[in-house]
């Protein structure tokens, strides 16, 4: 099972996409465990997740957050639109692809 962490800057914005992708995912037939937490928090699972992403909004945040993964795992900045339109299909693709 795949794990993936959203990170925003409160962990709510991320919610719906988390949900979005994960119907996505069974859909698919895909299991996978997604998770949205805060920057803040983001440091208590970070070493349990096999790709971490950013939010836009907490984009500038991802030298600090690649510190904490020491190269052990992707971090990627989530694109805008697709941010924006929630399009959780899509996303899940993009992460499919990278891990």
């Amino acid at each position: 099972m795949k794990k993936i962490l959203l990170v925003c800057a409160a962990g709510m914005s991320t919610s719906l996409l988390v949900n979005k992708m994960k119907e996505s995912a069974n859909e698919k037939g895909i299991e996978i465990d997604i998770q949205a937490l805060p920057i803040s928090e983001c440091s208590s699972v970070i070493n349990e997740v096999d790709i971490v992403l950013l939010g836009p909004q907490v984009r500038f945040q991802k030298p600090q957050v690649d510190q904490l993964v020491n190269g052990r795992v992707p971090v990627e900045v989530i694109d805008m639109r697709l941010y924006g339109t929630m399009n959780g299909k899509a996303i899940l693709e993009g992460v499919l692809e990278k891990i």
